[in-house]
């Protein structure tokens, strides 16, 4: 049982119920004991592990182009978190106890500035990647002065190459140097847009994936 010692208002001592007393270095402190549970690992559990692993993995390697993408969605967490949210509840596939991230699911940049018209991507020549959209910028809120956003992700090597501030909406085009190390890996790829002035981003657009070259 529980002791107080030094009258009421002295240091709790021992345990009364679920809560146990004690001093540490002279510092009297009372702690909640944790709950026990009786299956930590039910097939539930495991199953919402596996996915929270999958999307963090993917995550983590594209990060600094959803830190740029979600930051709009950064309210009372961070921009990774929301991406972290979106991804979970709707770019998750597979079966019980595999699960992955459905890669032509997954936004990568979430906001309401107008998306890539019919973007398309080249990997025939060795060690780049070529992008090619055609012009929106008379369509929605659109604008000439728009910036590119361009995701290249591998994941085999759980590694990616951003490009955050590419050519013009009007531009059309643009190419994206990639690692040798690359050579004969699938890649993901991805595109967006980013207002001039960096407030807006537009939804993302998975372009596909295909072996680099």
């Amino acid at each position: 049982m529980g002791k107080i010692s030094q009258g009421i208002l002295g240091g709790f001592s021992g345990k009364v119920g679920n809560i146990i007393g004690g001093s540490w270095k002279g510092i009297n402190y009372i702690r909640i004991k944790p709950t026990s549970v009786a299956n930590p690992r039910t097939k539930g559990q495991v199953n919402q592990r596996t996915k929270f692993t999958a999307t963090l993995e993917f995550l983590q390697a594209v990060k600094p182009f959803v830190s740029v993408g979600y930051k709009n969605l950064a309210i009372k967490k961070t921009a990774f978190n929301a991406a972290m949210s979106y991804v979970l509840n709707n770019a998750i596939t597979g079966v019980d106890p595999d699960f992955e991230v459905d890669y032509s699911k997954a936004l990568v940049s979430k906001g309401v500035l107008s998306g890539a018209l019919n973007p398309t991507m080249d990997l025939a020549t060795a060690n780049q990647v070529t992008f090619n959209w055609d012009d929106n910028s008379d369509q929605g809120n659109a604008n000439v002065t728009d910036k590119s956003m361009l995701l290249i992700y591998n994941p085999s090597q759980k590694e990616s190459i951003s490009v955050l501030d590419g050519a013009s909406r009007t531009g059309g085009t643009q190419t994206v140097s990639i690692p040798a190390t690359y050579s004969g890996d699938t890649v993901e790829v991805y595109m967006a847009f980013i207002s001039e002035d960096g407030i807006q981003v537009s939804n993302s657009i998975y372009i596909g994936s295909g072996v680099a070259s």
